[in-house]
């Protein structure tokens, strides 16, 4: 295992950016990389930004918001969330297998008396209370498993920058998110500082793998970190893109996530798809979007379409007569 030195920057569009170089670009090895960002929005990969931040409070506060590579939800970052980063070659025993890459993290703090577990599909909790999210990212090749720690991170805040959906409030049994949210700090038994706790994780895992080592990055590889950074963390197209114009609204919570389509339609064909979510999938939406591109928005014909599709690989396990349900179900507006 290669730990790598991100040399303390905040930035998340750097730190990002240094995850996604590390995958395509670093040898076939496995490797570990920890971060900490300034206050920032961190959306998945498949949603639709404007719709999941509060953008008044966010401008007005001047909180980064970048959009990652992987699924799942928009989560807050800040100075009192450690985030780790765990790069590995593709395997489909790895791919959402969340357990084999929280598992020592879980054991470390388990160690000092913070009874975590990993629960549902994707958080660690302590007590019910989530301390961590994680998501997933491959590239059929290379992949990495990346988490939040939330050691001593402003809670509120969670409330204050996002907008949190009814449906995911339903779906959690709880009157809000922000109360089934803690922090570690909540079960320590002494007072750590986000630094000496970032250090014991460290230490943790190194007395996991004895062959550790750390690497830091060249010049020339912090100069394409900042290229990627700037052509693509930093940019207005990759963090919120533009909102879709549609005429149909259809979205739905499933055991996999929320998925929210916007389907424009004029006369009886789809002129676009779009597929919004919280999901977890290993192939782009994008591509299953374009095979709709010019199809009679017919039950018969999405039918037709949906047939050689396998439906799990972009959004994991989702039958796909439920997605048709989704996209083409009995009540049909008129248009």
């Amino acid at each position: 295992m290669i730990f790598i030195e991100n040399e303390g920057i905040t930035d998340p569009r750097v730190n990002l950016a240094l995850e996604e170089y590390a995958l395509r670009n670093f040898p076939a090895r496995d490797y570990l990389l920890f971060y900490i960002n300034e206050p920032s929005i961190i959306i998945g990969r498949n949603q639709n930004t404007l719709e999941e931040i509060n953008l008044s409070y966010v401008e007005e506060n001047n909180i980064h918001v970048v959009r990652r590579v992987s699924g799942g939800g928009a989560v807050y970052h800040d100075f009192g969330n450690l985030n780790f980063s765990f790069i590995t070659n593709h395997d489909v025993k790895s791919l959402n297998n969340f357990l084999k890459f929280t598992e020592p993290v879980i054991k470390i703090l388990n160690s000092i008396g913070v009874a975590a577990e990993l629960k549902g599909r994707n958080d660690i909790v302590v007590n019910d209370r989530k301390i961590s999210g994680n998501a997933q990212f491959s590239t059929g090749k290379r992949m990495f498993s990346h988490g939040t720690l939330l050691l001593d991170s402003d809670l509120d805040e969670v409330t204050r920058a996002l907008n949190v959906k009814m449906s995911k409030i339903i779906s959690k049994g709880h009157k809000s998110v922000r109360s089934r949210v803690a922090n570690i700090s909540e079960f320590l038994p002494e007072p750590m500082d986000i630094h000496h706790f970032r250090s014991f994780i460290l230490k943790g895992l190194y007395r996991e793998e004895p062959d550790f080592e750390t690497y830091h990055l060249s010049p020339d590889e912090w100069k394409a970190v900042h290229q990627l950074k700037e052509e693509k963390y930093a940019t207005w197209d990759w963090n919120y893109g533009s909102s879709p114009k549609f005429n149909i609204q259809r979205s739905k919570r499933f055991p996999i996530g929320e998925i929210d389509l916007r389907i424009f339609v004029e006369k009886g064909h789809i002129e676009s798809l779009r597929i919004f979510g919280d999901f977890f999938g290993k192939e782009p939406v994008e591509s299953l979007e374009s095979l709709f591109h010019g199809r009679r928005y017919d039950r018969e014909e999405i039918s037709e379409v949906l047939e050689p599709v396998v439906i799990e690989d972009y959004f994991g396990a989702l039958d796909k007569e439920d997605f048709l349900e989704l996209l083409y179900g009995e009540d049909q507006p008129d248009l």
